[in-house]
């Protein structure tokens, strides 16, 4: 069960919020100047350079991508320091520009309806104490993280390797919520949808869908904290989706309403925005045509180094750190090569903190003499997938996940 403390504190929201927007309106107008620093980038097409901003309510420096809506990406040097992210360095991703800036919590209700046996308006007292509480450790990583990196490139925004963070996710689970409106005979999909808001007329408002079956597996979640604490308000308060194992398009914030579909739904987010080629790896080549789109759905393995960035001089014993997820199941392996992949070595493996979730990983590097070394890592994941050694490119400039590398220099 979570610590009530969560409760209490997220039934006080709204003077908390209070506080944290004054405290931005006083960072924004006597900012530190360690605020207003910028951080270099590596992306190959630039930017190459980006403000690391504190003006965002209940965040910390985060790399600036756009104002309206918020994009923040995560500076990298903090998945060095543990497998959760921190709530107030979580990377954040809206679509649309007008999100609520106050929730109020005595009326806030999340609505459960369609084809289903009874509608139900379900309090945050209803979901807080009305239903079993789980947790879940889950990677939520957005679909176009490291974009910046496409070649050639691709519009959207230019993320380098931030837009992701592990959280242990507090909340209940779908199905209980589904279990309590009574699923009819002949449901398809569950639509999901929260309070963000369409900028102009006649724009679809952003849903997104699940099959009935993924959705009752007992696995999805709405969560109502991360990290033992409240949802940030950038990050979803009061309740978000929970979609363990799929990119974030689907873990729908400020979710507010559930509505069961007997036929399959063909919104805008579903069949236009948000869709792969249904080719390995989702890949194409640029100017290809007549390919087969459908929407994004399961992570893939990735693995980073986290203790030190490309360019750095090391001693040729060096401790080697950093984190993997296997996507949409648990690690099985990370390996390491110190000559561009024509050997490879096995890292240690750190705690495993749930299948879904970040998995640290280290090893004693030995460099066999001064000189400039290409390291490359590579996770392989519980149903042996393994990170490809060439890039995809698509053009939304989804699910990058190739073998990562980073060079150094021996002493």
């Amino acid at each position: 069960m979570a610590d009530d403390g969560v409760f209490h504190r997220m039934m006080t929201r709204r003077r908390l919020l209070a506080a944290a927007s004054a405290a931005a309106a006083g960072a924004a107008l006597s900012r530190p100047a360690w605020a207003q620093s910028m951080i270099d980038l590596p992306l190959p097409d630039g930017p190459g350079a980006r403000q690391i901003t504190t003006s965002f309510p209940q965040k910390g420096p985060m790399i600036l991508q756009r104002t309206r809506p918020p994009l923040l990406e995560t500076p990298f040097e903090v998945f060095d320091k543990g497998v959760f992210t921190p709530n107030n360095q979580f990377y954040v991703r809206w679509h649309w520009a007008l999100i609520p800036t106050d929730i109020d919590t005595d009326k806030f209700a999340l609505t459960v309806r369609g084809h289903v046996n009874q509608t139900l308006s379900l309090s945050l007292n209803d979901i807080l104490h009305g239903l079993p509480s789980v947790q879940l450790s889950a990677v939520n990583q957005c679909s176009g993280n490291s974009r910046g990196f496409f070649q050639p490139r691709v519009p959207g925004g230019e993320w380098a390797n931030g837009a992701m963070g592990n959280a242990l996710w507090t909340g209940v689970r779908l199905k209980d919520v589904l279990d309590k409106a009574g699923v009819k005979p002949g449901a398809v999909q569950v639509r999901f949808k929260g309070l963000e808001e369409p900028v102009v007329a006649d724009a679809p408002h952003f849903v997104k869908s699940l099959d009935i079956d993924h959705a009752r597996d007992g696995e999805v979640m709405i969560a109502f904290a991360m990290n033992g604490e409240q949802l940030p308000l950038l990050n979803g308060f009061p309740l978000r989706l929970i979609v363990p194992g799929w990119y974030a398009t689907y873990w729908v914030k400020m979710l507010n309403d559930i509505e069961v579909l007997n036929q399959p739904d063909t919104n805008y987010w579903t069949k236009v925005a948000y869709t792969i080629p249904d080719t390995p790896y989702a890949s194409i080549k640029p100017g290809e045509a007549g390919v087969k789109m459908i929407p994004i759905n399961r992570m893939v393995p990735r693995s980073f180094v986290t203790n030190m960035a490309s360019g750095s001089k090391v001693n040729a014993a060096a401790p080697l750190r950093g984190i993997a997820f296997g996507g949409d199941c648990g690690v099985a392996g990370v390996d390491y090569s110190i000559d561009r992949g024509q050997s490879w070595r096995q890292a240690q493996l750190g705690k495993d903190e749930g299948k879904y979730g970040f998995r640290q990983w280290q090893t004693q590097l030995a460099l066999p003499a001064p000189g400039k070394y290409s390291l490359l890592i590579r996770c392989t994941n519980s149903n042996g997938v393994a990170q490809p050694d060439t890039p995809n490119w698509n053009p939304a400039g989804f699910m990058r996940n190739v073998v990562e590398s980073i060079d150094i220099i021996a002493a």
